[in-house]
Parts: structure tokens; C-alpha cells; sequence
């Protein structure tokens, strides 16, 4: 019976410890992490649910932008922080990218964050040159196989998601074409506007200005359905590579060791935010589908683009020392 007595005092006072640090949580500003500059879509996320969190929460809520070394820096910081839950990262594919590419890195994904919650997906989109012969996906692909090694993509850096999900695309079609690095997004569409690269993957909101100024020609969504903001471009699992299902992603994370409690209450606040109707109206028209759910369910989200990014990385040779 004493024993029994004990298990019970035992989970009544963790249920009462779980309580305090979520009644207590925040004690100060907290900082939302992007590691990013100013004016992306991840920069545009967090300083949308910023200040929802803040009249939360009762304190001020700080988006702190930490670019460089492919967002390895801003994410080495939070991972390094103090896992109070008031340090927070607001991290994208590139997180998954470079557990698999970088051969060194100071912090470890999976070990040194704990995932609180996806947040959005928004789709990629395959776009090329208008002088491409190839009016779609299908006759695109073949035309590669006739020609190997012939066509070039762009790529936003040699080990950029974008680069992968072109890599993947090639895998999956056994398909021979060309990277050619540039460093950063706007040199390689200006890139693939000119002629020097045929083909490349942009996300949907850049894709469909582009596409609707007839800069470039869309031939197909890298998601498994198709974007409302291009509804006429097929998806390629729907032609040429059935089951390929490659998103851009944002979620947040915090420090590992951050109490579960506190976890909890910004998975929670944090769905509220993104489910604001102004929030909600912004990121749609910005292409994004809110994608919220549990810390545990991001985790195993996290684990398989790691997994499935791994793979493809490998198979292509990709690596950065």
C-alpha cells in the first residue's frame, strides 16, 4: 500500500511541477530565432505569430535574424541556448539539408533541439527557360534522356534543398542533368531567365510571378497536390515520378532539455497564432498550408526528411567539409 502511496505522490507532484512551468513560462523576452535575413517567408512567419505569442504571454516576443553558413548559424546559437523554452528556432528544410551534407557541424539536430511543432509546407515547383523545347513535364523528362548531360539546372548553392530536390527529381526519372551552383536564389533565376541554365526549382510564390510575367515556364509542383496559386501545373507524382513529395517546410524547435510542460504551451500558443485569421489569410496568400500537430509528430517528420534527404545526398554525391 506504501508503495503505491508513494507512485501516487510521486505523479501528483509531477502534474504539479508540469503546471508551475507552464504557469511560470515566460519569466522573460523571449527570442524567436530565424536564421535567415530579413524579408523571407520564414522571416515574414515569425514576425507574423510574434507578436501573437507576445499578448500571449505578457512579455515581448524578439525576432532575431542569424543568418549565414546555410542557416547553420542561427541554429548552432539556439541550440547552444538555455533550454528554458525562451530561446526558439524557427528552422526550414535547410535544417534537415544539413545534417546530411555537412560533414562537420557544432551542433547535432536531433540531439541538441527538441521539436515543438511543424508549422507550414509550401510547395516547390520545377520552372524552365521559355527557349526549352519541352512544353511540359513528360516531354521534359524525355527530352533529358535524349540529351544527357546536356541541360543544366541552377541551384541557390551546391548544397541547397533546392539542389537536392532537383537531385531527387533525376533519381527518381534517371535523368542526366547538369548543376550549376550560384550563390543565392536571385542569381540563379536570373540565371535560368538568360539561357545559361534551362531549368530549376523555385517555391510556389516566386514561381507563379514568374510564370504569370512569362519569365519562365512551371511544368510541375514537387508536392504531392497540386498549389492553388498554379492549379493548371501537374504535380510529378501525378506524371512523371509517382510518390515524390518534396516540400520547403517551417517549424519550430528549442533548446533539448526544455521542460516538457513548456513545450507543451508553445506547441499550443503557437497552433493559436497560426490559426489566427489574419495570420492564416497572410500565409495562404503567401502559398503556405498551415501544418500544425504535436511535438511528437514533428520529431518523426524531422527524422524522415532526414532520413529521405540523406539518401538522396548520398546517391548524388553531395557533401560540403
Amino acid at each position: 500500500m506504501n508503495r503505491w502511496i508513494r507512485k501516487a505522490l510521486v505523479a501528483v507532484l509531477a502534474v504539479a511541477a508540469a503546471t508551475a512551468a507552464q504557469a511560470q513560462f515566460p519569466s522573460k523576452t523571449v527570442k524567436l530565432v530565424v536564421a535567415f535575413p530579413p524579408g523571407g517567408s520564414t522571416d515574414t512567419t515569425a514576425r507574423l505569430i510574434a507578436p501573437k505569442l507576445a499578448e500571449k504571454w505578457g512579455h515581448a516576443v524578439v525576432v532575431e535574424n542569424k543568418p549565414g553558413a546555410a542557416a547553420n548559424i542561427g541554429t548552432d546559437y539556439v541550440a547552444k541556448s538555455e533550454p528554458d523554452g525562451t530561446t526558439m528556432l524557427l528552422a526550414t528544410t535547410a535544417i534537415a539539408i544539413s545534417a546530411v551534407v555537412y560533414e562537420k557541424l557544432n551542433y547535432d539536430a536531433l540531439r541538441d533541439l527538441a521539436p515543438v511543432t511543424l508549422v507550414s509546407t509550401i510547395p516547390n515547383v520545377l520552372v524552365v527557360n521559355n527557349e526549352v523545347p519541352a512544353r511540359d513535364i513528360k516531354a521534359f523528362i524525355a527530352y533529358a534522356k535524349a540529351n544527357p548531360g546536356k541541360l543544366n539546372f541552377a541551384a541557390p548553392g551546391a548544397a541547397s534543398g533546392q539542389r537536392l530536390t532537383f537531385e531527387l527529381i533525376k533519381q527518381l526519372t534517371g535523368t542526366d542533368i547538369v548543376m550549376v551552383p550560384y550563390k543565392g536564389g536571385a542569381p540563379a533565376v536570373q540565371a535560368t531567365m538568360a539561357g545559361e541554365t534551362q531549368a530549376m526549382i523555385v517555391n510556389v510564390v516566386e514561381a507563379a510571378s514568374l510564370v504569370q510575367g512569362g519569365k519562365l515556364r512551371a511544368l510541375a509542383a514537387t508536392t504531392a497536390s497540386r498549389s492553388p496559386l498554379l492549379p493548371d501545373v501537374p504535380t510529378l507524382a501525378e506524371t512523371v515520378a509517382p510518390g515524390i513529395d518534396a516540400s520547403v517546410w517551417q517549424g519550430v524547435l528549442v533548446p533539448s532539455g526544455t521542460p516538457p510542460a513548456v513545450i507543451a504551451k508553445i506547441n499550443a500558443d503557437v497552433a493559436a497564432a497560426l490559426n489566427a485569421p489574419d495570420v492564416r489569410a497572410r500565409l495562404t496568400q503567401l502559398g503556405m498550408t498551415i501544418q500544425t500537430g504535436s511535438p511528437e509528430a514533428f520529431g518523426r517528420f524531422l527524422r524522415e526528411e532526414i532520413t529521405t534527404w540523406g539518401k538522396v545526398a548520398k546517391a548524388a554525391n553531395v557533401k560540403v567539409e
